[in-house]
C-alpha cells in the first residue's frame, strides 16, 4: 500500500493559519504538462498564485489537486494544480510558510530523462576520483 503524502494536509494547515492570522496565502507552483495555469504568467517554469478567498472562487484544496477560478487581466480562468507541483505555501506579508522539496517520483522522472540513452554512443561522465558519488547541499 502506497503511503499517503503529508503535503496536501500541510498545505491546508498553512492556508488556514494564513487566513486565521489575517494574512494572504500564496502558493509557488512548478509548472508541468499536468498544471493548468495561465502560461503567459509563468516565469522560469514556476508561477506564484494568490489563493486567498478574495482572489479565488470555488477554491478546493484536495488531496491530489488544488482547483479554483481566478481573474487574470479581468478574464476569469479555471486553474488546476497538482498538489505534487506545489513548491511552497506562504504568507505574502511575512514570507512564513512551508517550502517543499521535489517529490521522489518527480526527481526520478527528471533524472531518468537526463540520462543519455545507452545506444546513443555517449558515455556518462565518470565520478571525479573514481570513488562513490557525493551529494552536497548548497545553500
Amino acid at each position: 500500500m502506497k503511503e499517503r503524502s503529508t503535503r496536501p494536509y500541510l498545505i491546508r494547515a498553512i492556508y488556514e493559519w494564513c487566513v486565521d492570522s489575517g494574512m494572504t496565502p500564496f502558493i509557488s507552483v512548478r509548472v508541468d504538462q499536468r498544471t493548468r495555469v495561465p502560461m503567459e504568467f509563468v516565469k522560469g517554469g514556476e508561477i506564484v498564485l494568490n489563493v486567498s478567498a478574495d482572489a479565488t472562487r470555488n477554491l478546493t484544496l484536495g488531496n491530489d489537486l488544488i482547483q479554483f477560478s481566478a481573474r487574470f487581466g479581468g478574464v476569469s480562468r479555471e486553474l488546476s494544480v497538482p498538489v505534487s507541483a506545489v513548491a511552497a505555501i506562504f504568507a505574502k506579508e511575512n514570507g512564513q510558510g512551508l517550502f517543499f522539496p521535489q517529490e521522489e517520483t518527480e526527481a526520478a522522472g527528471e533524472a531518468q530523462a537526463a540520462v543519455p540513452a545507452a545506444d546513443s554512443g555517449e558515455t556518462p561522465p565518470s565520478t571525479p576520483g573514481g570513488g562513490k558519488p557525493k551529494l552536497q547541499v548548497i545553500k
